[in-house]
């Protein structure tokens, strides 16, 4: 089958914001699929509680690279006793320095803050089969500190297990995975995207969770335009001879999608602009006029590289020490 090559990389290609809506939606499922014994534990007739505020507050003291899928939630065991659940959704594809560090600084800060128990339990999605934290030690003149969580690979699911599986989390990982086989062949990626949104009839699925499914894999397996309307119109085909409208309203939910993916599009642009321009001020007052080129290069930067230069501000000498 010939393939269509993408050449750009997509801001929907960063999964952060498709994981979160689902996490939080289906977080009693999330537990079931990745950390079962911890689901059978909880006492699920009381509310669980996603403390947002208080991640904050170790987040905001703690260096340790990009955090946005953190998660801090309160849950009640059966026994009655209150526990906190850290939970670090590792979405990149690539191995990350000092995981294992970060996931302890983490892990302590909530501990000190709140002094409960801290469940660690990261989701690793990255490609490599040698690389797999889930232990931060060390050991000196006596004193020895080891943190242990649990980590899990989506790489380790077998796609037969998923494809039979009856938590939504299975198709949430198999779409991810696909997504990040496919990321350069989008003709693979639409067979997979018509396979995926067709199962979801035969899932047994309540109505809300195959809309909620259907709006994950829309997002993560994102198709070219043209690929895009001959998928939707096969949808609308397939839900007319199956009598099945799930999905019937598949224009008005790709609106809605479409509207979503602009405003968290438009939030970071500008979330980027207002730090580039506040850096830009405060660069301008610490070491006078700035130069053009600086200027460019601060205003084209992503929002991780401004957060390091302007961390280095106030302890540089020169410009030429913020941006080395």
């Amino acid at each position: 089958m010939a393939t269509r090559q993408s050449s750009k990389k997509r801001r929907n290609d960063q999964f952060d914001v498709p994981w979160k809506e689902i996490v939080e939606g289906y977080f009693r499922e999330f537990l079931a699929f990745f950390l079962p014994m911890a689901h059978n534990d909880i006492d699920w007739t009381r509310r669980h509680e996603f403390l947002d505020t208080e991640l904050a507050r170790i987040t905001r003291e703690a260096e340790s690279g990009d955090r946005r899928m953190d998660k801090l939630v309160k849950v009640w065991r059966r026994t009655g006793d209150a526990c906190w659940v850290l939970i670090h959704i590792e979405i990149q594809g690539d191995r990350k320095t000092n995981f294992a560090r970060g996931m302890y600084v983490y892990q302590y800060r909530a501990f000190d803050l709140h002094q409960k128990p801290v469940v660690g339990l990261a989701i690793l999605a990255d490609e490599s089969a040698q690389w797999k934290p889930e232990e931060f030690r060390y050991e000196l003149w006596g004193t020895c500190q080891s943190y242990r969580f649990t980590a899990v690979k989506l790489t380790d699911f077998a796609e037969a297990d998923l494809i039979h599986s009856t938590n939504p989390f299975a198709v949430v990982t198999l779409a991810h995975l696909h997504a990040k086989r496919t990321r350069n062949r989008m003709d693979d990626r639409l067979d997979v995207k018509r396979h995926l949104i067709r199962s979801l009839y035969q899932s047994g699925f309540e109505r809300q969770q195959v809309i909620d499914l259907f709006r994950f894999i829309d997002w993560v397996l994102h198709l070219p335009k043209e690929l895009d309307m001959q998928l939707l119109n096969e949808i609308n085909a397939f839900e007319e001879s199956q009598k099945m409208p799930y999905i019937s309203s598949v224009e008005r939910i790709g609106q809605e999608i479409g509207e979503k993916r602009g405003k968290e599009i438009g939030k970071k642009i500008g979330k980027q602009q207002g730090q580039a321009k506040l850096l830009l001020k405060l660069l301008q007052e610490r070491f006078g006029l700035v130069p053009k080129p600086v200027r460019n290069k601060v205003t084209a930067a992503k929002p991780d590289d401004i957060d390091l230069w302007a961390r280095r501000l106030f302890k540089a000498d020169s410009l030429q020490a913020i941006f080395q």
